[in-house]
């Protein structure tokens, strides 16, 4: 599957029912940007939880549903890339270009500390949104 695939299909099961929210939200998308964050941000603790569980309460490592949650981040990034008018593919390629400027082929804790911002800059814009 591709991601423009990908993005067609979730989207199809959002809820675009969101009868009290203030009607600005809904004029610029934002209310589909907050969805999205919000249900991101909602998922990554559910992955936490899972990792939680298993490091400090002896659990069993669930892998099953750490990879359902993952697939529950990738639901709401198609949410906002549909928004936004970028797919995946688009942004994985601009985030490893920006890694490349920033730590050329491998990490160093001198790279991370003097980033070149400008330059990630240039690159990330590169897609206008």
């Amino acid at each position: 599957m591709n991601s423009r695939d990908y993005i067609k299909d979730a989207t199809r099961t959002e809820s675009t029912d969101f009868k009290s929210m203030n009607t600005r939200l809904t004029e610029d998308g934002t209310k589909r940007l907050l969805h999205a964050g919000i249900g991101l941000s909602t998922e990554a603790g559910e992955f936490l939880d899972a990792l939680k569980k298993h490091i400090f309460y002896g659990k069993e490592l669930d892998r099953v549903n750490l990879a359902e949650e993952m697939g529950d981040m990738f639901w709401y990034l198609a949410i906002a890339c549909d928004e936004l008018g970028v797919e995946f593919e688009s942004l994985m390629e601009r985030n490893i270009a920006k890694l490349k400027a920033r730590y050329g082929e491998k990490f160093t804790e001198e790279r991370a500390e003097n980033r070149d911002l400008g330059t990630e800059r240039e690159i990330l814009e590169q897609q206008q949104f």
